[in-house]
């Protein structure tokens, strides 16, 4: 009896599109715009009086993850040469010759428009404008800016922080204290997170002549202490929806308990700066956040 493949040989049609479109993929950084997906997703729930239609949320979930994709695409276009540097972005489509510049280019342009006009159809001015402002911000001031400053960390967190806000006015219909305090958990939670991730690839970045904090000041004193001010300003900062009614005081619980193991977390990678120790905290990061958005939706008021 004769077998039948499971998947169509290497270098065929099939194959080579499949790539094709994995590269594709790839250039909107799928792995962060999974948090865009959830951020977005996470505001527009907790800024609905009752009910969410669901298909509204998704259209506004749609139209801030293109936004979000083809900036992710347009600044890898700007950063193709520093990625060719560096070990774990060199393979990255456009480094590695799989994608070209002018269709990256062409990619995200259409993307970028794509999601603005979804938002501007579906959704409301306010909501638009967030989503032309993370835009605008990531390309024009953040990339540039990210060859020049380590300052560029704190830029750059702003565009990060914007998704949950965008889907907050969304739904909302306005920013509101809610929705700002929304913003100020994931703008703050970032700067631990990225703290940990720039020393941790401290070479790679040192490699693209990135000024990053841990590349300008090897001893890593200043990253562990930015790690710790910002943690513990999260911690405070990840009250606020309570404060502004937003969830309620099971929330509270959850929020300060993970707050204080980012503090603590953060205080041993400043202690030591070892690999172990940032690692460690990356971790912790990376659970800390969808951990807070489940709690505060749970227990939304």
């Amino acid at each position: 009896m004769k077998s039948v493949p499971l998947a169509p040989p290497a270098g065929s049609t099939a194959t080579r599109a499949w790539q094709r479109a994995s590269d594709f993929v790839a250039l909107t950084k799928p792995r962060l715009n999974a948090l865009v997906v959830v951020t977005s997703a996470a505001g527009y729930y907790l800024g609905t009086s009752g009910t969410p239609d669901l298909v509204s949320m998704a259209e506004a979930v749609v139209g801030t993850t293109l936004v979000a994709g083809g900036a992710a695409a347009l600044n890898q276009v700007y950063e193709r040469d520093t990625d060719r540097l560096m070990r774990r972005t060199r393979m990255r489509p456009l480094p590695d010759g799989r994608v070209s510049p002018a269709e990256a280019r062409f990619y995200g342009v259409l993307l970028s428009a794509s999601g603005l006009f979804v938002l501007a159809v579906q959704t409301n001015a306010v909501a638009t404008l967030l989503a032309f402002t993370t835009l605008l911000s990531y390309l024009l001031v953040y990339t540039p800016m990210k060859r020049r400053t380590p300052a560029a960390t704190l830029v750059g967190a702003v565009p990060g922080a914007l998704p949950p806000l965008i889907g907050w006015t969304a739904s909302h219909g306005a920013v509101s204290s809610g929705g700002a305090s929304l913003f100020a958990i994931v703008f703050l939670w970032q700067i631990p997170h990225f703290m940990a991730i720039a020393w941790l690839y401290r070479d790679d970045y040192a490699r693209a002549q990135f000024p990053m904090l841990p590349v300008i000041e090897p001893d890593g004193r200043r990253t562990g202490r930015q790690a710790v001010a910002y943690s513990v300003a999260l911690l405070v900062a990840s009250a606020a929806p309570t404060v502004t009614g937003v969830s309620r005081v099971g929330y509270l619980a959850v929020a300060l308990a993970g707050g204080a193991l980012m503090v603590w977390l953060s205080i041993a990678f400043a202690s030591t700066r070892t690999d172990a120790a940032a690692r460690r905290l990356f971790i912790g990061s990376i659970v800390y956040l969808p951990v807070l958005w489940t709690a505060m939706i749970l227990d939304r008021a």
